[in-house]
């Protein structure tokens, strides 16, 4: 007879005793509250104020060319986060991106950042610390002010 020890191993989960309790806690960053790392809410909220603000400027000068609407969107990121850290979607959010050790990203970062970005799939496959590929390739993170 089959007895509840010996299916009990993988009825109770995989063994999590070496996985953080929180996003961020790896990398040093408090659990909440500024600088800690941007939950996913966030982001997505920031993604979407900014691809708003893209697709309107492109509607109005473009005809809503989709491929002016991307462009418009990557020089916002690439402007705005290569010399404040932050694009407008990511102010409204609350959030802005930074270097792994505090630092600004700076202008490369920005550039490799959006490129990846604008690509989707680094965007939306990310590790335990929701850093995205993207921010993993720049060593750069996304933090709550």
């Amino acid at each position: 007879m089959v007895d509840r020890k010996d299916i009990g191993s993988w009825l109770s989960g995989p063994d999590t005793s070496g996985i953080s309790k929180y996003p961020g806690e790896r990398l040093g960053l408090p659990e909440s509250g500024p600088g800690s790392m941007a939950r996913a809410g966030r982001r997505i909220l920031g993604i979407m104020v900014d691809w708003t603000i893209a697709l309107v400027i492109s509607n109005f000068a473009f005809g809503g060319n989709p491929w002016a609407t991307l462009a418009i969107f990557a020089v916002e990121q690439i402007l705005l986060i290569g010399t404040l850290g932050y694009s407008i979607g990511h102010r409204m959010a609350g959030i802005h991106v930074v270097r792994l050790g505090g630092g600004p990203a700076g202008p490369l970062a920005a550039v490799v950042r959006t490129l990846l970005l604008c690509l989707v799939i680094p965007a939306v496959v990310f590790d335990p610390d929701q850093r995205g590929l993207h921010d993993k390739a720049m060593n750069t993170i996304l933090i709550r002010m």
